[in-house]
């Protein structure tokens, strides 16, 4: 238990940080965008490959990576489906729907509960790979042909054109190449890594200043501006179908018992990354749905991981 709490303090303490910072304008008024590029193109991309530089690919396809890909693909479809036929949402506030209730915040928390709950976090790692390597290409496949028949960006439209950028972006590139030198019989030295390393490590805090800096200033479910139902309807996906769901097949399909299932189904609880409101800001699509479905499940985790941690542990 005090491991849930420890990782759920770390991130309270950098959004307040992050909301200081916003409400001083220390950092001048643009400071939420360019940190927010800083995160989206460089430090995150740095953070995927340093890690899967060091690791095999034996380490990234488990049983553990199939339960929770498997389960964050149903959550994100039906989250579609269930958005499309009630709510007759556009398909890029879909997109970003979908990864709200399916995209588990497995770096900012992941990483503080696998350490302090789990004893290792191998499971971080090929959940994030799937996340950035798949469902977040998907959901940035859509922003972007959105952006191009908006005219916000330049190119032609098109499905191939919108999956090829979205397969160019420095996140999906930094996670091909890193599974490229997994596969090979040579770890990079550490004088090679140690900088990739340490731009890495501006990822996690980063993402979590540019939340805070997104909630100053605005209401959280504020009447009339946020999209009330769909932040609700990923975030009951999230904290409840989506646990439930990696339980299911954990136990009923892979057999697994013990650490290996409590594994699952933790990674499963885990709320709603902060990468969505960053891709969400990126686009210009979703950002409040993206927000207020971080801030809902955050909250809503620590009881939900604590029941997990009870009944499984």
């Amino acid at each position: 238990m005090v491991g849930v709490l420890n990782g759920f303090a770390v991130i309270v303490a950098l959004v307040a940080l992050g909301w200081l910072l916003a409400r001083s304008r220390v950092l001048g008024t643009d400071a939420r965008l360019v940190l927010n590029r800083l995160v989206f193109f460089v430090a995150t991309p740095a953070l995927l490959f340093d890690a899967l530089a060091r690791t095999t690919l034996d380490q990234v396809f488990t049983g553990v990576f199939v339960v929770s890909a498997g389960t964050a693909l149903v959550m994100a479809l039906a989250y579609v489906l269930i958005a499309k036929v009630w709510l007759r949402r556009p398909a890029a506030d879909l997109a970003v729907g979908a990864l709200a209730a399916s995209y588990v915040n497995s770096a900012n928390l992941g990483i503080p509960i696998a350490v302090y709950v789990l004893g290792d976090f191998g499971f971080v790692m090929p959940l994030l790979l799937f996340q950035v390597a798949v469902l977040q290409p998907v959901a940035i496949a859509v922003l972007e042909r959105a952006a191009r028949t908006e005219g916000t960006t330049d190119g032609r439209g098109g499905a191939f054109a919108s999956a090829l950028q979205a397969a160019r972006t420095p996140l999906v590139l930094a996670a091909l190449a890193g599974v490229v030198v997994a596969a090979l019989p040579w770890t990079p030295p550490d004088p090679l890594l140690e900088p990739v390393h340490l731009v890495g490590q501006i990822s996690v805090p980063g993402a979590l200043l540019v939340f805070g800096m997104s909630l100053y200033g605005v209401k959280v479910l504020e009447a009339g501006a946020s999209p009330r139902r769909e932040i609700w309807l990923a975030s009951v996906l999230k904290l409840v179908a989506h646990p439930l769901l990696a339980y299911a097949i954990g136990s009923g399909l892979m057999g697994m018992r013990g650490h290996e299932l409590l594994t699952v189904v933790v990674a499963a609880a885990l709320p709603t990354a902060q990468n969505v409101l960053v891709v969400a800001t990126r686009y210009g699509h979703g950002t409040l749905l993206a927000r207020d479905s971080a801030v809902l499940t955050t909250l809503g985790a620590l009881p939900v991981l604590l029941l997990v941690s009870a009944l499984l542990a």
